[in-house]
């Protein structure tokens, strides 16, 4: 999903410096609604893995088989935030590029 967010981000600031029309504007409204609910799962398994850890965590302290699955969880929760960071501001650059296609359109 990163490569593909970036990829789509490069193609259409490459369209924005070109000639706007109403469709790309709809396509790129449709892409950005597919990526927010992309960021919504994201958030969700985040928020789930952050209670699983919780939960492991003051298990940890009855006995310390827990530790091992709650240093997994962590190094996790760890990688999800990156990934959610990066799809939120992703998300926040194609709203900005929408609001510049947009107003090109507009202006016609």
């Amino acid at each position: 999903m990163t490569e593909y967010l970036k990829e789509y981000i490069k193609e259409v600031e490459t369209l924005v410096k070109g000639k706007v029309t109403k469709d790309d504007v709809e396509d790129l409204y449709k892409k950005i609604t597919f990526f927010q609910h992309e960021r919504l799962i994201h958030l969700i398994v985040t928020m789930f893995f952050v209670l699983f850890t919780l939960v492991f965590l003051v298990l940890c302290f009855k006995n310390t088989l827990f530790l091992i699955p709650t240093i997994i969880l962590l190094i996790m929760i760890v990688f999800y935030i990156l990934h959610y960071y990066f799809l939120e501001n992703s998300v926040q650059k194609l709203y900005k590029i929408y609001d510049k296609m947009n107003s090109k359109v507009i202006s016609k």
